[in-house]
């Protein structure tokens, strides 16, 4: 089997969080025994002088196992955050550059926010 085909029977189920310059994938996976497990990825973008640019991606791998202990840590870090600084506004104009994006039937994500609406009169 390719690799391609591997990686496609692999994926499950899987959800995108742009936020400006990161962006979040949640993928749920499938393992050879049919179980299934977690990937965060954090991908951001860099931009070198020339214009050419590179992503640094960071992988968590998450197992069923984990969960409930994981959840906990995590809820209690956020209560802590958020407690001791309180939820913050977040302006307009950094809420457009956070999207979360649903997968279409096919499994591509798409999202109508990256789009302008041009009137081909006024070029």
């Amino acid at each position: 089997m390719r690799d391609k085909d591997l990686m496609d029977q692999e994926e499950i189920f899987s959800k995108v969080l742009r936020a400006g310059r990161r962006t979040y994938f949640f993928d749920v996976r499938g393992t050879k025994a049919g179980d299934y497990y977690l990937t965060i990825t954090e991908s951001k973008k860099f931009t070198h002088d020339d214009g050419s640019f590179h992503y640094k991606k960071h992988k968590i791998y998450l197992y069923k196992e984990d969960f409930q202990s994981f959840r906990e840590i995590m809820e209690e870090m956020m209560d802590y955050i958020i407690d001791e600084k309180g939820h913050e506004v977040i302006s307009e104009r950094h809420q457009k550059d956070f999207k979360k994006e649903e997968p279409s039937q096919n499994g591509e994500v798409s999202s109508t926010d990256n789009f302008t609406d041009l009137d081909f009169d006024d070029i």
